[in-house]
C-alpha cells in the first residue's frame, strides 16, 4: 500500500525527541490529598475534534486527552471520566459539582465564578476562515455589516460580541456546522483555532475555504478548570503541566492532525487533494507569518492614542480589569486617578485647536515624567486622563496626584498661560467592578471641579 505524506500544522516546530517521564515533586500534604480524594471526576467537550471527543466506546480521545493524561500521570493524579452528551451538559455537570475538572478550556469571567484555572496546557492562535474569494482581513474591527458564525457557548462568542459589535453573530451546534455555513454562503466568516480550522477543512473537504487573517490577542490559552473548593488539585495539576516539554506538545498535536490512509480509496485523487490542501495550508501559513509583525504593529496602534502616544481607553479598560482581578484574588491595594485639564475649552477657543493639541501633548509628557515605573497613564477622552496605580493605597495615590498638580501648575505651556488640573481618586473596594470604581473617581473629580479646580479629591 503506498504511503502518503502526513500534513501537519506545526511543520516548522522542532522534531519531537523522546523524553524521560518525569514526576512532579509534591509536598506530603499534596500527596495525601491526591491519594485520599482519588479518583477525581472530569468532564470534556464530547465533540471538539481534534482537541477532544468521546468515542463510541466512551473513551476520551484527542489532543486534550493526551495532554491531560500526561499532566495527571506526572502529578500522580487519578482521573475518572464523566460521560456527557455535549459541552453545555459538561458545563452544568461542573457547576453542580458532578465533575471536579473541566479538561480543556479558555478562562473567562463567567467561568471564574465557579472555577480556578491551571497555567496554560496548550496555546493555539485563532484565525479567520472565509471562502476562497474573500479578501484578506487585516483588521476585524473595520468590518461592517458582515456575519460571523460560531459554535454556541464558546469563550470566543463572549469576547467577539463584546469587542466587535458591528458584526452579526450567528451560532450553531458544532464546529462542522459553522464551516458548512461559511462554505454555503450562509455566513461570511468564522473564527476558530488554527488547529481546528486545519483539521475540519481537511477532514470534511472544505477546499473552497481559506484562512484569511488572525485577530491579535485572541490566542486560545487552553487550561484545565478546577472547581474553586479544590484549589490544591489545581496546584498539583500545575506541577504536572510544568513537566510537559514543548516538543511533547508538538508531537501530540501532530499525531492528531496527520492524514490517515483508508483502504478502497482512489490514491491519485487523494494525492491531488493532499497537494491542494498543502498549497492552501502553506499559503495560509505564509500570510500568517508575513503579517505577524504587521498585526503586532496594528495591535500597538489599536491600544494607543494617536495624539499623545499614551494608552487609549480600550487599553486602559483591559489593564484595569486585570488590576481589579488581581486585587480581588490577592487582596492587594489598587487606585485610579482621574485627571481633567481645567478650562481646556478656553485654550481651543482662544488659541485654536492646534494650540490645544500642543497642550495635550505637553500635559501627557509632564504626567508621564512624574509617574512611578509601575504606573500606567492613558488618555480617557478629550482632556481627561486616567492613571492606574497598582499596589497603591488612596493616600499614596493622593500624594502622587498632588505632585502632578504641582508640576502642571509650575510648567510653562506653549500658550503662555498658567494651566492647572483637577484630580479625582478612587481605590478598589471588595466587590468593585470597573464601573463602580470609575464612578467614584468621576464623582471625586466633579467634587474637585465644584470646589474651585486645581485640587485633589478622594472618594
Amino acid at each position: 500500500m503506498p504511503k502518503l505524506p502526513s500534513v501537519v500544522i506545526s511543520a516548522l516546530l522542532p522534531c519531537f525527541f523522546s523524553a524521560q517521564l518525569l514526576g512532579a515533586e509534591l509536598t506530603p500534604e499534596e500527596r495525601h490529598y491526591a491519594q485520599a480524594n482519588a479518583p477525581f471526576t472530569f468532564c470534556v467537550d464530547p465533540d471538539w475534534a481534534p482537541y477532544e471527543i468521546i468515542n463510541a466506546q466512551g473513551r476520551h480521545e484527542g489532543i486534550s486527552a493526551d495532554l491531560l493524561r500526561l499532566a495527571a500521570q506526572r502529578a500522580g493524579v487519578t482521573l475518572k471520566l464523566v460521560v456527557t452528551n455535549n459541552w453545555d451538559e459538561s458545563l452544568e455537570a461542573s457547576k453542580s459539582g458532578k465533575c471536579k475538572i473541566l479538561s480543556f478550556l479558555n478562562q473567562t469571567p463567567k467561568r471564574d465564578e465557579w472555577l480556578v484555572f491551571t497555567d496554560p496546557i496548550f496555546v493555539d492562535r485563532n484565525v479567520i476562515v472565509t471562502r476562497e474569494e474573500h479578501p484578506f482581513i487585516d483588521d476585524l474591527a473595520g468590518i461592517r455589516r458582515k456575519s460571523l458564525v460560531l459554535p454556541s457557548g464558546t469563550s470566543i462568542e463572549e469576547r467577539v460580541r463584546r469587542d466587535f459589535p458591528e458584526l452579526t453573530i450567528l451560532t450553531t451546534g458544532s464546529e462542522a456546522e459553522s464551516f458548512a455555513m461559511v462554505s454555503g454562503k450562509k455566513a461570511d466568516m468564522t473564527m476558530r483555532s488554527l488547529i481546528v480550522a486545519v483539521y475540519t477543512i481537511k477532514k470534511d473537504g472544505w477546499f473552497n475555504l481559506k484562512v484569511s487573517g488572525q485577530v491579535p490577542g485572541y490566542e486560545n490559552n487552553l487550561r484545565i478548570g478546577v472547581r474553586k473548593e479544590d484549589r490544591m488539585l489545581r496546584d498539583i495539576l500545575n506541577k504536572g503541566i510544568a513537566e510537559i516539554q514543548p516538543p511533547e506538545r508538538a508531537e501530540i498535536a501532530n499525531r492528531h492532525v496527520s492524514i490517515k490512509v483508508q483502504t478502497g480509496i482512489d490514491y491519485d485523487l487523494l494525492l491531488k487533494i493532499v497537494a491542494v490542501f498543502t498549497i492552501i495550508l502553506l499559503t495560509s501559513l505564509f500570510w500568517a507569518f508575513r503579517l505577524r509583525k504587521l498585526n503586532e504593529k496594528l495591535r500597538r496602534l489599536s491600544r494607543t492614542d494617536s495624539l499623545t502616544g499614551l494608552s487609549n481607553r480600550g487599553d486602559l479598560n483591559e489593564r484595569m480589569d486585570a488590576e481589579i482581578e488581581r486585587s480581588q484574588r490577592y487582596a492587594r491595594p489598587f487606585s485610579i486617578i482621574m485627571l481633567d485639564i481645567d478650562h481646556f475649552k478656553r485654550v481651543n477657543d482662544e488659541f485654536g485647536h492646534q494650540a490645544g493639541d500642543h497642550v495635550l501633548k505637553e500635559f501627557s509628557m509632564l504626567v508621564k515624567a512624574h509617574l512611578r515605573t509601575h504606573d500606567v497613564v492613558g488618555r480617557w477622552g478629550g482632556e481627561e486622563f486616567l492613571v492606574l496605580c497598582s499596589e497603591t493605597s488612596a493616600e499614596q495615590a493622593a500624594v502622587l496626584a498632588e505632585r502632578i498638580c504641582e508640576a502642571v501648575r509650575s510648567h510653562g505651556f506653549i500658550h503662555g498661560r498658567r494651566q492647572t488640573v483637577s484630580a479625582g481618586i478612587a481605590s478598589y473596594q471588595p466587590g468593585d467592578e470597573q464601573d463602580s470604581l470609575q464612578n467614584r473617581a468621576d464623582q471625586a473629580l466633579y467634587a474637585a471641579k465644584r470646589a474651585g479646580r486645581d485640587r485633589v479629591v478622594t472618594f
